[in-house]
């Protein structure tokens, strides 16, 4: 699986991050916070502000619904596997966000 392969290289080329499990699917922390997540061949990213929208924006994108149940999680942003180029920046924004929410 490609994809998979590309997002945990992704993950660990953050600093200080660990790979962990988030809702039975696989994800990197950064102070026991998860800021990335793989699901259904794309990476899904806590964001907020520019980079949120900008994520967002992204044709395939949509706010992460890992129920299926229409209740998204508004900080998390899913984006599909073409934009993989993205993902690295996506990852840093979101590592940066979270540890600066987690002291």
């Amino acid at each position: 699986m490609e994809e998979e392969l590309f997002y945990i290289q992704i993950g660990k080329n953050v600093a200080n991050s660990e790979q962990s499990q988030m809702f039975g699917k696989p994800c990197f922390k950064i102070n026991s916070k998860a800021f990335v997540s793989f699901f259904n061949n794309c990476m899904v990213f806590k964001l907020n502000g520019e980079m949120h929208t900008e994520a967002l924006s992204l044709d395939g994108a949509s706010l992460f619904d890992p129920s299926g149940k229409h209740r998204a999680m508004k900080e998390w942003v899913q984006v599909p596997f073409h934009y993989q180029s993205k993902w690295q920046v996506f990852a840093q924004a979101a590592a940066e966000y979270v540890a600066s929410n987690s002291k």
